[in-house]
């Protein structure tokens, strides 16, 4: 009978569990499992350069063991970067060291919730630098910020910025305002690093003047239209994104919320009238449209929604809660809503004027008067959203003009076709829409 292995001991909980190869969708990598208690291995012999004497003892357990432990993490590791496989540290017979969790234990009982924080966003204004040099084919610069907002507040400290190496350094300019991540080491030195810029003023800016043009043109319809875009927040922020959070069907649910937007911010928006209702209606008809074909070619082309690297991070973070296929369908049909409320009520009111210019015009004659119209705005429309949607995606597609692959190789990879299937679905969805709301305007539009 074998000897039970003694738990180890580690003095270390990781925060961060899983890493993976950027830009690979999750469902094609392979996983390399590192236990815990050799991440401790690696973090002692590694990170700390603790001799093998001390790291053994400070695991208890035998020298050898900790080599043997120390190997397989090394090789775990390594076959995991050169292979591009993706690293899940889960499992090991270990333990925390008691005294550790009587240490914790002691801080969250006795200390004041403020000394809790192991780190901090601070906010600040650059007011002088310091020190400005080229370093390592970057810019590195040495800031003194004022704190204006934070646990420092009224302080100045000093920030080094450039001393890592990244893929885009920005110069930091008297006057910038900044966001500073504020944290400790072990010894209680103090850590500063520059995270970002504070937009906030550039954004309300632009917020108020988009205000200031839907009010001073739109007017009265205006100022309603903005309610509606209120409600559609208030039904996306409170209603849509926290059921899908809750693992609620993501279909049914930008469904159940798209049924809820379309009445309130139409009628707010464009009025209680004849018109309006027939917009609701073809709208209604047209998303059903774009909901079946969004489903029908996303299994067609068997896309699984994996292809950006939110959605595979939200999968683990989540522990496969979320039905990722069903969070594209989503997507596509919350997009789809909000283009087809100009399509709808543009085409309605288009049959409204017709039929009040002639009044004994037929309901044929109507139609087809209304489609001559509708054709110039399906001819614009379809290069406008093409244009929107190479606009989003202008990134992802620099990063193939240069490509080896031909190009029916590069269309095939999941997150062009994914980008593919979404402009073309939401478009047939958007010109579906011209001839139903015609239709149903030259059949049920009432005189006044």
């Amino acid at each position: 009978m074998p000897r039970p292995r003694i738990p180890r001991c580690i003095r270390f909980k990781p925060n961060v569990y899983y890493f993976k190869p950027r830009g690979i969708p999750l469902r094609l990598l392979k996983e390399v499992e590192l236990t815990v208690d050799e991440l401790e291995a690696l973090r002692l012999a590694d990170y700390q350069k603790l001799h093998q004497i001390k790291a053994a003892k400070s695991m208890k357990i035998s020298q050898s063991t900790f080599q043997r432990i120390l190997t397989l993490a090394r090789k775990k590791v390594s076959n995991a970067l050169v292979t591009g496989k993706a690293i899940k540290i889960h499992g090991g017979k270990f333990r925390l060291m008691k005294r550790i969790c009587l240490i914790l234990l002691a801080i969250f009982l006795f200390l004041p919730s403020q000394a809790l924080a192991q780190e901090e966003i601070l906010e600040g204004k650059v007011v002088n630098i310091l020190e400005e040099k080229q370093q390592e084919g970057q810019s590195y610069q040495k800031i003194e910020i004022l704190v204006t907002k934070g646990s420092l507040k009224d302080e100045k400290i000093v920030v080094e910025s450039g001393y890592l190496p990244t893929v885009s350094q920005p110069d930091y300019k008297v006057n910038d305002w900044v966001l500073i991540n504020y944290t400790q080491d072990a010894e209680g030195n103090e850590l500063f690093y520059i995270t970002d810029f504070i937009r906030r003023d550039s954004l309300l800016l632009l917020f108020f003047l988009f205000v200031i043009t839907v009010t001073f043109i739109g007017q009265w319809r205006g100022i309603s239209s903005l309610f509606g875009l209120l409600i559609s927040f208030l039904v996306i922020f409170k209603f849509i994104l926290p059921q899908i959070n809750a693992a609620w069907d993501p279909i049914l649910t930008a469904i159940i919320g798209s049924l809820a937007i379309i009445p309130l911010t139409f009628y707010l928006s464009h009025g209680f009238n004849q018109k309006t209702t027939i917009a609701i209606g073809g709208t209604l008809i047209a998303l059903i449209i774009t909901g079946f074909l969004a489903k029908f070619f996303v299994e067609l082309a068997r896309l699984s929604g994996y292809a950006s690297e939110e959605a595979a991070f939200l999968q683990v973070a989540k522990q496969g809660n979320f039905n990722i296929k069903g969070l594209l369908l989503a997507g596509i049909i919350i997009g789809a809503l909000g283009v087809l409320d100009d399509i709808t009520v543009s085409q309605a009111a288009i049959v409204q004027q017709l039929k009040e210019t002639n009044p004994k015009i037929s309901p044929q004659d109507l139609f087809a008067r209304a489609m001559k119209v509708g054709h110039d705005h399906i001819a614009s429309m379809v290069n406008t959203l093409v244009l929107v949607y190479t606009g989003a995606a202008l990134p992802l597609l620099l990063l193939f003009i240069n490509n080896p692959l031909p190009f029916g190789q590069v269309i095939n990879n999941e997150i062009i076709a994914e980008e593919i299937i979404r402009t073309l679905v939401a478009s047939i969805g958007l010109i579906s829409a011209v001839p139903i709301t015609s239709l149903l305007a030259s059949k049920f539009l009432k005189q006044k």
